[in-house]
């Protein structure tokens, strides 16, 4: 007959259960830099400029610091999401 019982090994592989709801504004989040910024013709000019820096490179710059904002914002939503329902931390 076979053993019906769970060990602790297979808990351990187990998937935890997932908010898709956040899991899916974390792609949002992840996704917003790379549409941005590969729509280069938007910002492929030289005015306004920014300490003396044209448009085209400060723009860009700026997308340093908000894509690690987004990125960061994404993996504590998927952190969130993979959490168990009673909310406990490690």
């Amino acid at each position: 007959m076979a053993d019906t019982h769970n060990s602790p090994a297979d808990d351990r592989d187990a998937v935890p259960a997932t908010d898709r709801r956040k899991i899916a504004l974390a792609a949002v989040l992840l996704a917003i830099p790379v549409v941005v910024l590969i729509a280069v013709p938007h910002y492929a000019k030289e005015g306004p400029e920014l300490f003396g820096f044209p448009f085209f490179f400060w723009y860009q710059f700026l997308w340093v610091f908000l894509c690690s904002a987004l990125t960061w914002c994404a993996y504590r939503l998927t952190l969130a999401a993979r959490r168990p329902q009673g909310g406990a931390h490690r």
